[in-house]
This record gives C-alpha cells, structure tokens and sequence, in this order.
C-alpha cells in the first residue's frame, strides 16, 4: 500500500514546513515536494493542515485484565488513535496486578489481538518482586513503574530497602509515581475527624498536597543520584517539584526525567466546585499557582514529557462519595487537542508541542524507529486541520466509560487523520480496525 500525503504543514524536529510524505507499507519511504501521485494507491490533499509524528503517551492506564468494566486495551486504543496517538504505555496496576513476567506477558498477547495503537508495558515494582523486576528485557518492556504512594492491590512501594535495591541494580528506565504515603494518611485521618464521609471534593489538594508530592518526587532523585539510576518522574503537579530538574544536559544524555500530564495544565484546585470527584486524580489537581510554573518549566525544557495519565472509571464508581469515589479521569482522546488550544492562546508552539509530546518520549524511552517524521522510520502520524472544530459530547466519545470532564467544550482543531504503523487507522471520524497496531522496541545499550 502507497498513500501520499501532499501539501502538508510538517511539524517535525524543530521547524514547520511545506511537505509531501509517500508512505510504502509500515514506513516513511520519501519527505519532499511535489512528488508523483501517480505512483500511490491513495492520495490525501492535506493543503491547510498540519501534520506530525503520531503522540506517544507514556502513561495510560487501559484497565484490562480484571477491570474490564471500565475499560479493555481495544476500547481505549480506538480513543487514543481518534485523538492521533499512536503509542501508548500502560501502567502495570491492572488486576492482577502485573508483577510477574507472565502477568506482563499476557498484556502483551491481550493488545496483540486487540489494540488498534502500538504499545508497550510497564513492568510494576512490588516490596516483594525483585527478582522478577530484575529479569525484565529492556529491549522490548518500556520501563519499571514504582508507585511511590498508594495504588491498587500490592504495588505501595513503602520499603526503603526495596527502593534501594531496585534504583541500585535495574539498569532500565524506572518511572515513578511520587506522593508521601505517611504525609497523605496523616492528613486523611485529619480531614475524616473533621467531615466524617462528607468531605467535598475540592480538599482532595489538601490532603494530596505539595508537601507529600516534594517530599516523595526529592527522595526519588536522591535514590537516582545515588545509584546512577536512570529515573523518570511521572506528572509534575507543583511548582516547587519543577526545582528539582535541570535543562542543562540534552535529553539523550539525561539519566533523570520528568513529565506533565495535560489535566494538571488545564484544571486547576477552582474546577472542583464545577466537577467534583470528576477530577479526583492522584497525584490531585492543586491551586493555580503550580499552572504557569509548571508550563515554564516545560518550555524551558525542566520538564521533558507530556502525557496523558488516562484513567477511566465508571460514571457510576466517580459519583460516589469523596472516600469511595475512585481517582483519574478519561483523557487520552483529547490530550493533543488540550495542547493545541494552549497553541491558540499563545503559551506554546506548534514545534514544541510536537517535541513534548512525539519526538522526546522517543528520546527518553530510546524507542526505535518512531517518533519523528523521518525516511525509513515507521509512519506513526497525525493530520489535524485548524479550520475544524471538534467539540466534546457523549455521542462522540470513544471512552469506554462513556463520559469526559471535557464534555461541552469546543476545541479550535480537529484530528482528521491518524497512521499507525503505515496504516491509515482513522480517517474523518471512522476508524479503519482491519490492522493491528505493533509492540514498540527499544534501542538501548
């Protein structure tokens, strides 16, 4: 199969430009202008469009296996590829929790079957899997994955001599979830004396505050320091975290990381009276200060990654009470869209929202082949058109949850076409399900 792309704005490696793309099979197989559609099998006019390298998100959680009712890999990998993601990683505290090379094995079989994007794994930490973590191939497994705060089933991670053992003997990529777990229960059982089961929503940031986010995130580092470890820091949420980077290093040669996730860019402490527990998420949502902070800190290249953390949850579990009501929120079929309307506003370009979200998750995880528009490299890409809108409603949600915080919003851009792997998996809200998506692989020494 030959399609080409003509007349499209490319966003890639730091510069917009006017561009042809012939795709032959899985690849790029020429970038340059006024090339011969004679040749291809089919012919896209993207005149007026942007085009760029498919996002890579580097934290989702897709649910599958055991929490099924919520979500399946098939279910939100068609979201993903609806909003022009093409590689998602997924977090390891499904049910049961993937702590065994064969529970890690078997999400692998599950998207191989299902899952209409490329992917790959988190292999999850436990106080008692070392020898399994150990034995994780860094050639095909995108990282480790420590919840340095609580999470679902056996994946708290509160012993320091299991931290010390993992940072000091996995030379993979571990990415963390940093909250102080003493600090959080400590303020729970205080808020819980005061409101018994009332509490409102809008004191989640009080109790997941920037003292338990500082104090897990600095120990992290620490430990990375320390070991040489090679660290990522998953969804920066506070100001005083964005200290603890350096934009001093280029990326390829950083061994310590960081990302944003796009909720903590847009929402702020103020929507809880709006959304409630719809916005419940861990690491919380905090007060507007951290918001332009946070943004500095990822244009002055502090912070590297941008991501998602999709986390969907029935609408029936989110409109529980605050203590029973689960934490995340739906989010990767909309994360490039949120990031093209900080384009509108003037707070971001074009070339670093590509950079942030394309080309340095490539970087950072050392994946192969993808990530850039590039000859030879697998054509992972998205088209959007600035002259489209595309608002949130429930009958154009993919979710399998069925509902967004998003809902009514209208954004100034429509995705219109994704290509995963050199297939066209999404065209003008269909999408094309007769081709699999691949297990990304990593080149790493």
């Amino acid at each position: 199969m030959k399609t080409l792309l003509l007349n499209t704005q490319l966003i890639n490696e730091g510069s917009i430009k006017t561009a042809d793309v012939l795709i032959v099979g899985e690849r790029i197989e020429k970038i340059g202008s006024n090339l011969a559609a004679e040749s291809a099998d089919k012919v896209i006019d993207a005149k007026g469009q942007y085009l760029m390298a498919g996002v890579i998100d580097d934290q989702v959680h897709f649910r599958e296996p055991g929490l099924t009712h919520k979500a399946t890999i098939y279910s939100e990998a068609r979201a993903a590829v609806a909003g022009g993601t093409t590689t998602f990683m997924e977090m390891p505290n499904t049910v049961p929790n993937a702590l065994t090379q064969q529970l890690l094995q078997d999400k692998y079989e599950i998207a191989a079957r299902t899952s209409l994007a490329n992917y790959s794994f988190f292999m999850g930490v436990s106080n008692d899997n070392l020898e399994e973590v150990l034995r994780t191939n860094p050639a095909n497994v995108c990282g480790l994955k420590i919840f340095m705060g609580s999470s679902t089933g056996n994946m708290l991670v509160d012993s320091l001599q299991t931290l010390e053992n993992v940072f000091s003997k996995s030379n993979l990529l571990i990415a963390t979830h940093c909250e102080d777990e003493s600090t959080i229960r400590k303020n729970a059982e205080l808020y819980k004396q005061l409101y018994g089961d009332k509490l409102p929503a809008y004191l989640h940031p009080i109790i997941r505050n920037e003292a338990a986010c500082l104090q897990s995130s600095s120990m992290a580092v620490q430990l990375a320091k320390k070991h040489g470890t090679r660290l990522h820091v998953l969804h920066i949420t506070t100001e005083e975290e964005t200290q603890l980077f350096s934009n001093q290093t280029p990326l390829k040669d950083k061994k310590i990381t960081s990302e944003v996730c796009v909720h903590h860019l847009w929402f702020d402490s103020a929507d809880y009276h709006r959304l409630g527990s719809q916005i419940k998420c861990n690491p919380a949502i905090k007060e507007a200060r951290h918001k332009p902070k946070i943004l500095e800190a990822l244009l002055d290249d502090r912070i590297d990654i941008i991501a998602t953390d999709h986390a969907p949850h029935t609408w029936e579990e989110k409109q529980q009470p605050y203590w029973t009501s689960p934490s995340g929120l739906p989010l990767v079929q909309h994360g490039l869209l949120l990031l093209l309307e900080f384009y509108r506003q003037g707070k971001i370009s074009l070339e670093k929202i590509a950079e942030k979200m394309c080309h340095a998750p490539a970087v950072c995880f050392q994946i192969k082949e993808r990530g850039f528009v590039r000859e030879g490299y697998f054509a992972d890409l998205v088209l959007f058109d600035p002259k489209q809108t595309t608002m949130v409603e429930k009958k154009n949600l993919l979710y399998q949850c069925g509902w967004s915080p998003l809902e009514g919003y209208t954004f100034q851009n429509a995705v219109t076409h994704t290509f995963v792997s050199g297939h066209l998996a999404y065209e003008n809200g269909r999408l094309h399900e007769n081709q699999k998506g691949q297990r990304i692989l990593f080149e790493r020494g």
